[in-house]
């Protein structure tokens, strides 16, 4: 861990995408706030291996997960301000981690979805967006109750 982070501060941009990409996998509770530094990454590779490792449930082999607290208003800033599509475009998967339980993270994808300069972008959005295919199979189901 210890070459994971010193790689995050390397000067090739390669390398701190890939070390990215390896917290992607062994995300643990103490690099958390250096991999969430480097959303401000001039790289827009960088950015991407950023938003995607804190994002992406599927590639953990632990329960670490970032704080909405902590993330969420960051996604948001660079869902709506990143120059870069694909960093926006993997921003809404990050923002889209709140959907259903943050009304700010509901409404920042609407708004990207209506107001995206790129077309994937907005249809990315859109996927996460209430009403969206993705937002509707992901909602939490109502629970039953218990018979008496």
């Amino acid at each position: 861990m210890p070459a994971i982070r010193r790689g995050l501060r390397h000067p090739h941009p390669r390398v701190r995408e890939q070390c990215c990409n390896l917290l992607d996998h062994l995300l643990v509770p103490e690099v958390l706030d250096d991999l969430i530094a480097m959303l401000d990454d001039p790289n827009a590779q960088v950015r991407v291996a950023v938003l995607h490792a804190l994002s992406c449930d599927r590639c953990k082999t632990d329960a670490c997960r970032p704080d909405s607290a902590l993330v969420l208003p960051r996604g948001i800033h660079l869902l709506h301000h990143d120059p870069d599509a694909h960093v926006r475009a993997m921003a809404a998967e990050l923002v889209a981690r709140w959907v259903h339980t943050h009304p700010e993270a509901a409404a920042a994808l609407t708004h990207t979805h209506e107001t995206d300069p790129s077309p994937t972008v907005r249809k990315k959005a859109g996927w996460y967006a209430p009403g969206g295919p993705i937002h509707r199979r992901t909602a939490p189901r109502p629970r039953r109750r218990a018979r008496r």
